[in-house]
């Protein structure tokens, strides 16, 4: 059967018609993205989407929002849209439909990717178990963590707030930004470090150690600028980012008991190359006692192009058995 597949984050909402069947993703077809500021709700955006398909939707859904689905009413933290589940029979003409977080429905692409849509980062290079644990982190705004159980040709999607567990400094440079991070926030988070913006925290506390003046850049400024080599202390902070995200992805690992680490998120995509040259594989096996069971633990980097999309069908498949 035909799905309509959503993706909504705070600037962008992205639809797409996949078809399912007998629990999985056949197919996914052509994307089309709408900017949500310039739509003044989810039911206007889904009538565009719908005038431009120039078809009738189908009558199903599965939406993938960035931020918590519970409760009877949704909120963006981005953007002014609000969705309220039992009206999107009424709303969008959709009699079946799924609401997840977005991460979860990263989660629900690793589950039902293809092995092709999958590069090796560290440990053995071979295909995801078929059974266990798989540790699912995402890099991006914030830092996206899920739990995917695999199990005898099913699977269990989990969600976790994983990227707001403490973060842990392991030598005097990550002392460093801790204590800059420290000034701001009484409590620091692995995600104040991980994720897209902390490589401007990074770069800061780089400065200060070196006795370079501190030049202000955009978070965004300072990926090009590192991952070009075009300045030497943003590629600094560039390196240093990725053994954190190591060390931080080795602790989800051990605490998730993973049989696998999969990597997500467009931030992972833009550096995959770096992190593959970078400490980041040293410092997921860097556990003290453990260090012979973190490398045997495979870490991919998922390349779909469109897990939100993908996942959000994956979850409407599984949980209607279609």
């Amino acid at each position: 059967m035909q799905v309509v597949a959503v993706d909504i984050g705070g600037t962008h909402a992205r639809f797409a018609i996949a078809e399912v069947a007998e629990g999985r993703v056949i197919s996914l077809g052509k994307e089309v993205t709408l900017k949500t500021a310039e739509h003044g709700s989810f039911q206007l955006a889904w009538e565009e989407f719908g005038r431009t398909v120039g078809a009738p939707l189908p009558s199903a859904a599965a939406i993938a929002v960035a931020g918590p689905v519970g409760g009877e009413v949704i909120k963006f933290t981005n953007n002014p849209w609000i969705i309220r589940p039992a009206l999107i029979p009424e709303k969008l003409g959709a009699t079946d439909y799924v609401v997840v977080n977005d991460f979860a429905a990263v989660a629900h692409a690793v589950a039902q990717a293809d092995d092709d849509h999958f590069i090796h980062l560290s440990g053995p290079d071979e295909a995801l178990p078929e059974n266990g644990v798989v540790s699912v982190v995402g890099p991006g705004t914030g830092l996206g963590v899920a739990q995917l159980w695999r199990h005898g040709g099913g699977y269990h999607v989990q969600p976790t707030e994983g990227g707001h567990i403490d973060y842990a400094p392991l030598d005097a440079i990550e002392d460093a930004i801790l204590a800059g991070l420290r000034k701001r926030h009484r409590r620091v988070s692995v995600e104040r470090v991980v994720a897209g913006p902390g490589i401007v925290d990074i770069y800061e506390a780089l400065a200060h150690l070196n006795h370079r003046p501190f030049t202000p850049r955009t978070d965004r400024e300072l990926w090009q600028l590192g991952t070009s080599g075009e300045d030497s202390l943003a590629a600094a902070a560039v390196d240093r980012f990725c053994l954190s995200l190591g060390s931080v992805a080795g602790d989800l690992a051990l605490a998730h008991g993973a049989t696998a680490v999969v990597m997500a998120g467009g931030l992972g995509l833009r550096i995959k190359d770096t992190l593959v040259r970078s400490g980041f594989a040293d410092r997921f096996r860097a556990k003290g006692r453990f260090e012979n069971l973190m490398g045997a633990i495979p870490v991919k980097l998922i390349t779909h192009p469109q897990p939100g999309l993908f996942g959000a069908a994956a979850a409407f498949a599984q949980a209607h058995a279609y």
